[in-house]
């Protein structure tokens, strides 16, 4: 199952232009050096595919910990703190099943607009939602529930950190892919 064409263009047309500085990307071969024209290296990240792998398994478990302590506290919360954190878990639900989609995806198959989308939604959605549920104590933190978010921010940390490096690794890949079958037409 791929991204639809609109979406996966602008993904790669943010991860071009705006993720990566192209001054600093690796010289082209030397015209003696043997050009292979399919170029079978790995580009997928192992750390990246361990972190998320473990994070999958741990993922049911942190939602399973976190409905319990919500339904344990939910009568002692204010209603817009009831509304605020149903709305919370909802969504952290549903992007995280996206984005462990998107990383196995990106990573494994070495798509950059899929490991973009990942980076992203790392980023921008789960990270401060996490921090929100970890760092907000007028929500009535509970002891297992500061453990498992403690855990998953983790997670998430060092999936956007490794999520970084190898989609850094996989656009100059495939830009010096690009490159060197530009220089072998002519």
């Amino acid at each position: 199952m791929d991204l639809p064409e609109t979406i996966r263009k602008h993904l790669e047309d943010f991860s071009r232009n705006v993720l990566f500085d192209h001054s600093r990307t690796p010289p082209l071969r030397r015209e003696n050096e043997a050009f292979l024209p399919h170029d079978k290296r790995v580009q997928s990240s192992l750390h990246l595919q361990m972190s998320l792998y473990f994070n999958m398994w741990f993922f049911p478990v942190w939602w399973i910990s976190e409905t319990v302590m919500l339904h344990l506290k939910y009568p002692a919360l204010p209603d817009y703190y009831k509304f605020i954190l149903v709305t919370v878990l909802i969504l952290m639900t549903l992007i995280e099943a996206i984005r462990l989609f998107l990383g196995y995806a990106g990573n494994l198959q070495e798509k950059v607009p899929e490991l973009a989308g990942f980076w992203l939604l790392s980023i921008l959605l789960q990270f401060p939602l996490i921090l929100f549920q970890l760092f907000n104590e007028a929500i009535l933190i509970l002891p297992l529930e500061r453990g498992v978010h403690i855990v998953l921010a983790i997670f998430i940390l060092t999936q956007a950190l490794s999520g970084f490096v190898a989609l850094r690794d996989m656009v100059r890949h495939t830009e010096s892919q690009f490159r060197l079958r530009q220089l072998n037409e002519f």
